[in-house]
């Protein structure tokens, strides 16, 4: 079954966000945001931890989690502490939920219509899985671009 493997994939992407969080010198670092760029590591790092416990914890896992995905792109100032710990809460969510998902209900169709379309659950996982992937860059070249390379500790 898929599910061990999305497990396995979600955790190792999640610790990889973990770690590009971290590279950053301190919380305000995580916050500044460039001519020419939208969204700053901190809010990018919000919209994925919300979006997994939303889409995957809540709809999925029934974790009770209520999205507010204004929020994620609006809050500024948060602790890098606090983002590391949202990580952490998503990557709970998203074993937890995958651990009671069953064949059956990967080929079923997700409750929720995904950019207006109804897809698989296991699509919809996917989907997820990308989506983590292309911020994570994101956030990868936004720490690059204010001149914090990164560190090895």
């Amino acid at each position: 079954m898929i599910t061990p493997v999305l497990i396995t994939l979600f955790e190792r992407d999640l610790n990889k966000l973990t770690e590009e969080i971290s590279q950053y010198p301190d919380d305000s670092s995580l916050w500044v945001v460039k001519e020419g760029i939208k969204n700053s590591g901190g809010n990018l790092c919000l919209h994925l931890t919300g979006s997994l416990q939303h889409f995957i914890g809540a709809v999925l896992g029934e974790s009770g989690y209520i999205r507010n995905r204004e929020a994620e792109f609006n809050l500024k100032n948060i602790s890098k502490h606090k983002l590391l710990n949202e990580i952490e809460n998503a990557k709970v969510a998203v074993k937890d939920a995958l651990e009671q998902t069953s064949k059956k209900e990967l080929e079923k169709n997700y409750p929720l219509p995904i950019n207006g379309e109804t897809v698989t659950t296991e699509y919809l996982l996917l989907h997820m899985l990308t989506h983590l992937n292309y911020h994570t860059g994101q956030i990868n070249y936004h720490r690059r671009l204010l001149g914090f390379p990164q560190t090895t500790e």
